[in-house]
């Protein structure tokens, strides 16, 4: 009788009009220019701060969360009529240039969301511009 009822529920909290197919795998992230950094917002709810790795290579800042699921848990009477909190892994990656360093980039994780700031550096501009010439 339950699992009826939860059927129904699930065609009630469909995402993928907003987020398409893939989107309960997504990490959703809200990104803010402050002048001369970026702030980043990323949901990740359940997720404990050791699930969570960052890694910055050659100008990619990736984010990374993953969660196991113990197949041998029990709730408190033994068995589980349905499990609908997720798991597996999820990440994102942005470019944030070559000239950051891990140490410039600032993180935070409270009540499920990822705070990230990462400042703005400038590209090193050519110093000796050459012009192509364009045959036609």
């Amino acid at each position: 009788m339950f699992d009826d009822f939860m059927d129904g529920f699930d065609s009630f909290m469909d995402r993928s009009a907003l987020y398409g197919k893939h989107g309960k795998n997504l990490m959703k992230t809200d990104v803010r220019d402050v002048g001369d950094h970026y702030e980043l917002d990323m949901d990740l709810p359940g997720f404990k701060k050791d699930e969570i790795h960052a890694e910055l290579e050659n100008g990619y800042l990736t984010i990374s969360a993953e969660k196991s699921l113990d197949k041998d848990e029990k709730d408190k009477a033994g068995h589980y009529i349905r499990r609908e909190r997720s798991f597996g892994r999820s990440s994102r990656t942005f470019f944030v240039g070559d000239g950051v360093k891990e140490s410039d980039i600032k993180a935070k994780y409270a009540d499920g969301i990822l705070k990230l700031s990462i400042p703005k550096k400038e590209l090193p501009q050519s110093e000796n511009k050459k012009m192509i010439a364009i045959e036609g």
